[in-house]
């Protein structure tokens, strides 16, 4: 239903993954498996502010490995590693929207928004009120000054002012939309009838304690007022064919330079959305829709594979090490992504994942609404809070999620894709269980794990061992 003959068109031009997630949620968490190819588990960000540890390799330092200069417009949502800091004076300690290492910023999206502030009030908007309110009246304005417009105007000035041809950019365009607050741009508020967009899923039956909290929290439950309802659904909706718009005059660009076929074209997202679903609004919990996201791969080097649809489980971790082997560089032994190249050049993996895994952290989500049975003087030593954790395990017909408090969740996805039938069967909750922690003791930290101090080292060596010989390489290329 939602209009994006962009992305279509992209996707006719690339490989689309039909069955793609992202590994953990919100933003930052999100972001972090993105950008390092490692589960939760490992990167252990679990919250917008959890610092990102500054050991760990990324997207943007590899393609500055590879002779790329890494640039960002928008925002990464990474925390500094406070390692790096020398003082609890450093404003960088007061804000998740720090810049991931590696990337230039050439537009700063983060926090107020300022450059876009800055561009309405050249345009004559009042922007007194500050981003939020301008975010929520999109509609009251030309698509032309939307922040996505805006972000694709500069992104497209770079590029055209970018003449030094003796080093080729990585870009990374983030977008914001679409995200709260829930207000299309101009005429895309219009472009959805509210009464033709369909009502969500409702809450079952059986719930979790975590689901009745989420139903509770005004940052996290839906509209229960029905024409509330279709209006939020219409503008996330309409959002979203505004940056297909954004991403057709980015295509449109490439194509008038002489650029577009020599450009690796990589469309994703950081999470999903509720939308209505289960009762709930943003991205939260362990339900599909939170995790299900985007995936179209453009190379034009696989050219013949144009049109392919990828319907084997993929995960977000896996761009990480498929960028690396797409610039020609090794794949750090952080990664616990798999490289999607076999898929891309038309071939099948010789073994692949028969399932996604994904991870949701809440223990800070909580606090305030825990003081009742945490000491805060006795946290983060107090562990009831690091309880509140899940971990999802989805297979073609079957979802479990496991707590950290012991109790688990088991969904009947083939009688239900809904995620409100739940499996009694204990026999089926016990494979599934044992699935899931031959998936976790399998995916634990492997940085030295594969390799002996023997005969000079042999195995697999750290990415960062700088006076490596050839031979070494071709060892860890195995």
């Amino acid at each position: 239903m939602v209009q994006t003959p962009h992305l279509d068109e992209l996707s006719r031009n690339g490989v689309r993954f039909a069955r793609h997630y992202t590994q953990s949620t919100p933003c930052a968490p999100g972001r972090a498996g993105l950008y390092t190819g490692m589960y939760q588990m490992n990167h252990r960000v679990v919250a917008n502010g959890t610092p990102l540890d500054r050991r760990f390799d990324n997207i943007a330092l590899l393609a500055n490995r590879a002779g790329y200069r890494s640039v960002l417009f928008g925002y990464t949502d990474q925390s500094i590693d406070p390692r790096l800091t020398t003082s609890s004076d450093d404003p960088r300690l007061n804000t998740y929207e720090g810049l991931l290492p590696g990337f230039e910023w050439i537009l700063d999206l983060s926090g107020d928004h300022l450059p876009w502030l800055e561009h309405l009030a050249e345009q004559g908007y009042d922007t007194s009120h500050g981003h939020l309110a301008l975010l929520a009246s999109e509609n009251e304005r030309p698509v032309d000054v939307g922040v996505s417009a805006f972000t694709t105007d500069r992104l497209i000035e770079w590029m055209e002012g970018n003449t030094d041809t003796s080093q080729p950019w990585f870009i990374h365009a983030s977008y914001l939309r679409p995200h709260p607050p829930y207000c299309a741009p101009g005429t895309f508020a219009e472009l959805y009838d509210p009464m033709s967009v369909g009502l969500p899923i409702p809450p079952g039956d059986e719930r979790h304690t975590l689901h009745d909290v989420l139903l509770r929290l005004p940052e996290t439950a839906a509209p229960t007022d029905e024409s509330d309802l279709r209006h939020f659904r219409s503008q996330y909706f309409g959002m979203i064919s505004a940056v297909d718009r954004e991403i057709g005059r980015l295509v449109d660009y490439l194509r008038d330079r002489g650029l577009w076929e020599n450009t690796v074209i990589i469309v994703t997202a950081d999470h999903g959305e509720q939308l209505g679903d289960h009762g709930l609004k943003e991205k939260i919990g362990w339900f599909e829709e939170s995790h299900h996201i985007p995936l179209i791969w453009r190379d034009p080097h696989y050219a013949q594979n144009n049109g392919r649809v990828v319907t084997a489980f993929t995960e977000s971790i896996d761009i990480f090490p498929t960028l690396a082997e797409t610039l020609g560089q090794f794949i750090p032994r952080q990664c616990d992504g798999l490289p999607l190249t076999a898929f891309l050049t038309g071939t099948e993996p010789s073994t692949w994942r028969t399932a996604a895994t994904w991870e949701f952290d809440w223990r800070y989500t909580l606090i305030p609404h825990v003081a009742n049975h945490v000491d805060p003087s006795g946290w983060p030593w107090d562990r009831r809070l690091a309880t509140s954790h899940l971990v999802v395990r989805r297979s073609l017909d079957t979802a479990y999620v496991q707590f950290g408090d012991g109790s688990a969740l088991c969904f009947d996805l083939e009688a239900d894709p809904t995620w409100r039938t739940t499996i009694t069967d204990p026999s089926r909750l016990l494979s599934m269980a044992q699935d899931m922690l031959a998936w976790r003791s399998t995916h634990t930290d492997r940085t030295h794990t594969d390799m002996l101090m023997r005969d000079g080292g042999i195995g697999f060596w750290p990415s960062d061992v700088p006076w490596r010989n050839t031979a070494m390489h071709n060892v860890e290329q195995g």
